[in-house]
């Protein structure tokens, strides 16, 4: 876990800032959370998230409301691939609870949970915005849409085998 933003991550958060109208240096805050994840084991602890908001000049809770509002922020340590099933309307209408059970069922943990070797972790998001597509989910940068037990299954071995590649 990082305990300090490095002299490149402060720069980086400089050109981040740098981008908005002066004085509106909270625009900067998503990009900023996004970056010092990717740099914490994609995760943000409170202690990281208090470096944002001063880096930002920001009050903690600023912060805090948006990591804990966008399911793209991770609050605990996550597993290296992070099945993120979409739970709203569409998805629910096209099975998204069966493909949210089969993957508890397979993988042994619930939502919010992470398998012991820490290689999966699942989470129920809110809307990602591929309804056409549903029942869906985010891995990692890319879709995995109509997703079935199978494709689930096929999913799962495929993330095994990059993990042991």
């Amino acid at each position: 876990m990082m305990a300090k933003f490095t002299d490149d991550m402060k720069a980086e958060v400089a050109r981040i800032v740098d981008r908005y109208p002066e004085g509106k240096q909270k625009s900067a805050l998503i990009p900023v959370l996004l970056m010092a994840q990717a740099a914490c084991d994609n995760w943000l602890s409170p202690e990281v998230m208090d470096e944002v908001g001063a880096l930002l000049g920001l009050e903690p809770i600023e912060v805090y409301e948006v990591a804990t509002f966008y399911s793209m922020f991770n609050l605990q340590p996550v597993g290296r691939h992070v099945f993120e099933v979409c739970q709203t309307g569409p998805c629910m209408l096209k099975g998204c609870d069966d493909i949210i059970g089969h993957i508890r069922s397979r993988l042994g943990i619930g939502v919010g949970e992470t398998t012991p070797d820490g290689l999966f972790t699942l989470k129920a998001v809110e809307c990602l915005g591929a309804c056409g597509y549903a029942p869906m989910m985010q891995l990692g940068k890319t879709y995995r849409e109509h997703l079935t037990p199978e494709r689930v299954d096929a999913i799962i071995e495929e993330c095994r085998n990059m993990s042991m590649a």
